[in-house]
């Protein structure tokens, strides 16, 4: 089963990304919103773009890293090989450029959905070569200590389906601790949005993937607002977090 969502014809310019003002760049801390998702009209990016004007609100200045628009390539190169004898390699330019934006931000979110329990590839691809030795790693004082991060998954499968539980434990093992934790952020947590396909999907006892009638009209409407609400919630506990901290 690979549970992830359909897009959403209902998506319109409404939901652009804000920008602040440029009088208040200079004070305004950085939220870097990573988007991995390859249709712009997909309740992934909604999602999005809710959660770049939710961190604007909250007076963040928001730098949105939409993998596919710029075309990133999540594969290895011979130039951002790490070399475990230098710590201070020079990556490629792409990479270093990808570097220098994460440097920048107080707080990383990151937009996804979930590909059998695991981020999709393009954001893997990304941590892959961008977070690399010497620069998330390989140092006694981290280059990212004190940053947060917040990663938002979309699940295919349906709210009551037991893999969910198992689909948070199987992302927060591998963000939080398998990759968060080892590059030193202050903060990382996996805010799992599952039931994010129009027909709710779940396994019998047999592991037969099982669908439900789609829903329409209202009661999509109030399944979506509740999905919006929960993605919402995990944003601002993030923020909220946030401003303990400081």
């Amino acid at each position: 089963m690979e549970p992830t969502e359909q897009p959403r014809n209902r998506i319109t310019l409404e939901d652009s990304v804000p920008h602040t003002p440029l009088e208040d760049t200079a004070t305004a801390r950085t939220a870097l919103v990573v988007v991995a998702h390859p249709r712009p009209d997909s309740l992934t990016a909604h999602i999005a773009r809710r959660t770049a004007r939710r961190l604007t609100d909250a007076g963040y200045r928001i730098d949105l890293l939409d993998l596919n628009a710029e075309n990133f390539d999540p594969r290895m190169t011979d130039a951002d090989l790490p070399d475990w004898n230098n710590r201070e390699k020079t990556y490629s330019p792409e990479v270093e450029g990808h570097m220098r934006r994460i440097l920048a931000a107080d707080v990383i979110v990151a937009v996804f959905p979930v590909y059998w329990m695991q981020v999709p590839a393009i954001l893997k691809g990304w941590i892959d070569r961008v977070w690399n030795y010497g620069f998330a790693y390989g140092r006694s004082k981290p280059r990212l200590a004190g940053k947060r991060m917040l990663w938002l998954g979309l699940a295919g499968a349906a709210d009551d389906d037991e893999v969910v539980a198992l689909m948070q434990q199987a992302l927060s093992a591998q963000l939080d601790d398998g990759i968060a934790y080892y590059c030193g952020l202050a903060h990382s947590s996996v805010g799992l949005l599952p039931g994010a396909e129009e027909k709710p999907q779940r396994l019998d006892a047999a592991g037969n993937l099982l669908l439900d009638e789609a829903l329409t009209s209202t009661a999509r409407d109030a399944h979506y607002a509740a999905l919006e609400a929960r993605a919402t919630g995990f944003v601002d506990d993030f923020l909220a977090g946030d401003r303990v901290a400081a």
